[in-house]
């Protein structure tokens, strides 16, 4: 594992990453998209091929590139849009409840 893969192990915030790769961030942005933005970033990162073979000077400008461009994803856009997790992936953005099913619910009580 390279140098710069071990010491981003020991980030525990979407902001340490932000941060460390002088990413330019909202707060309000990253308070509501902190887990999509870290996901969609991982995703990027394992799609780049040769990033196992690349130097930590590459590897660096890499990670920069690919972390810009998944917090930039969530600028403009939600994360229902994007649907970086299984259950945005399931539905289409949306959440439907029947009335029927309110009804049920309701009665039971």
């Amino acid at each position: 594992m390279s140098d710069l893969l071990k010491h981003m192990s020991t980030f525990s915030a979407a902001e340490e990453f932000l941060d460390y790769f002088q990413v330019p961030y909202e707060q309000a942005v990253v308070n509501v998209n902190r887990l999509h933005i870290l996901k969609r970033f991982n995703q990027y990162l394992r799609a780049t091929p040769g990033t196992a073979e690349m130097d930590d000077g590459t590897l660096h400008g890499v990670c920069k590139e690919t972390l810009s461009k998944a917090y930039s994803d969530f600028v403009n856009s939600t994360a229902a849009q994007e649907r970086v997790f299984k259950v945005f992936q399931d539905t289409d953005g949306k959440q439907h409840v029947s009335l029927d099913s309110m009804r049920s619910a309701l009665s039971s009580r």
